[in-house]
């Protein structure tokens, strides 16, 4: 996700980050800022139209360390004067490991026939953490629920998806109500369209923002 855009109205805070000065706007989260300023952090449901108060943090990934204490969640942070971070502690990293591992336990990687190939979050992470798809698991529990076309416009591939929640956010900040939702817990939990009425979906043909913002390809166009 690309950072959000800075008011340059706003107070500026300074703060250390590795061994980078950067400075953003006061009430900035500390993820956009690190992003804003080029430092990757690792993250899957974070969006630039978050704020701190609210990012969900799901999916685990963004932690750093502030003042040697223990890891945060950055997206879930402000950021403060002379805040000083670290991105890529080994305490760090290795949660970080831990959380890419219990989401590919659950992803069916099958990269060459998924429309993200080279463009997909998984790839990306697992790359930067030096770690890659085929790195072992956790137990593997594929869902192997197949396609789900309940959508009238667009498929849902659970296998896919990392149950980021960036879908249904993004559909309720442009509907007065989200079409998507998230339905049953646990293993089964899965993000789709469970309205009986599929005419409520009808403008969705021209916005495709739901499927713009999935990060690994779970929502696709259906095939004409």
């Amino acid at each position: 996700m690309e950072p959000e855009q800075k008011n340059l109205t706003e107070t500026m805070v300074k703060l250390r980050v590795d061994t980078k000065t950067i400075q953003a706007p006061e009430g900035t989260s500390l993820l956009s800022a690190c992003l804003s300023a080029g430092i990757y952090i690792p993250h899957l449901c974070w969006h630039k139209t978050f704020s701190p108060a609210s990012a969900s943090a799901s999916c685990r990934l963004c932690f750093v360390e502030i003042d040697g204490k223990d890891p945060v969640t950055s997206c879930t942070l402000s950021i403060k004067n002379k805040m000083i971070v670290r991105t890529d502690t080994p305490v760090v990293r290795n949660l970080q490991k831990t959380a890419m591992k219990l989401l590919l336990s659950v992803h069916h990687v099958d990269c060459k026939n998924c429309p993200s190939n080279l463009s997909c979050e998984l790839q990306k992470i697992t790359k930067f953490l030096g770690m890659g798809l085929g790195s072992k698991p956790f137990e593997r529990l594929i869902k192997n629920n197949g396609i789900d076309s309940r959508h009238p416009i667009f498929d849902y591939h659970p296998d896919r998806c990392v149950l980021c929640g960036l879908c249904i956010e993004i559909c309720g900040q442009l509907n007065p109500e989200a079409f998507l939702s998230f339905a049953s817990r646990g293993f089964d939990t899965a993000a789709g369209y469970f309205q009986k009425d599929t005419s409520i979906a009808s403008q969705c043909s021209s916005c495709r923002a739901c499927i713009d913002t999935c990060p690994t390809g779970a929502l696709t166009d259906r095939p004409l």
